[in-house]
């Protein structure tokens, strides 16, 4: 658990100082920021997105995990939670609802988060994690600066989803093999694809609800083992 507590602290503290100095950027500052920031979120992603392999299945992840997203609203669950946080932490501003969840998602949803979690349950090395804690720590201060309190409660959500990884490793290295975490991450990375659309304001994409996108490659090959 090390390089999820590392990345953790990493993301708090990039936050605490992100939210010192949101004070002192003008709202032009801030706008021209996130706006940037949310161009290289979309860089991410496509560079992501060009691994495909095998486009039928990220249609069918897309469409089937859209529908389950749907079915269970997770957008509207994230975004209550969002909002009683922010009515909670009122004085202190920001976009509260939204910088959890959008932080939430880019850093859940992606590669890294997800071999570094196995690499550090298997092997007890934590190098993806402490790297991936490097590039969570910078963003957190630019997207708290602008977001406020709410990029660091996404903190919560990596501890609570790459802890379960990297504590599940064992079970989960039998079906997350180099294929799977592959195709999971090219699914992931249009999601992360569209959340930086949706930061720069282009689109309004339920990002939330198609996260069961991800979990359909698993589905496929684990099916396919058994026929």
């Amino acid at each position: 658990m090390l390089g999820t507590i590392v990345n953790v602290l990493s993301i708090v503290a990039g936050s605490a100082l992100g939210i010192s100095i949101r004070g002192k950027n003008t709202e032009k500052f801030s706008d021209t920021i996130i706006k940037g920031i949310s161009l290289c979120v979309i860089l991410i992603g496509m560079l992501g997105a060009l691994e495909v392999t095998d486009v039928m299945l990220v249609i069918f992840s897309i469409a089937l995990g859209g529908l389950a997203g749907e079915l269970m609203d997770i957008d509207s669950a994230l975004k209550r939670f969002g909002e009683r946080m922010e009515r909670r932490f009122a004085k202190k501003g920001g976009k509260i609802a939204e910088g959890f969840i959008s932080c939430t998602l880019i850093y859940c949803v992606g590669a890294m988060a997800i071999v570094g979690s196995l690499e550090s349950g298997l092997t007890g090395s934590h190098k993806t994690l402490f790297a991936k804690s490097v590039l969570d720590g910078i963003s957190s201060i630019v997207f708290a600066s602008t977001m406020g309190i709410g990029v660091m409660l996404s903190a919560v959500s990596v501890f609570i989803y790459q802890g379960a990884i990297t504590l599940g490793a064992g079970f989960l290295k039998n079906i997350l093999t180099d294929a799977v975490v592959a195709d999971m991450s090219v699914v992931g990375s249009l999601l992360i694809l569209g959340l930086g659309l949706n930061i720069l304001g282009a689109c309004k994409i339920k990002i939330a609800n198609l996260l069961p996108a991800i979990i359909i490659p698993v589905i496929y090959h684990v099916g396919r083992g058994f026929f």
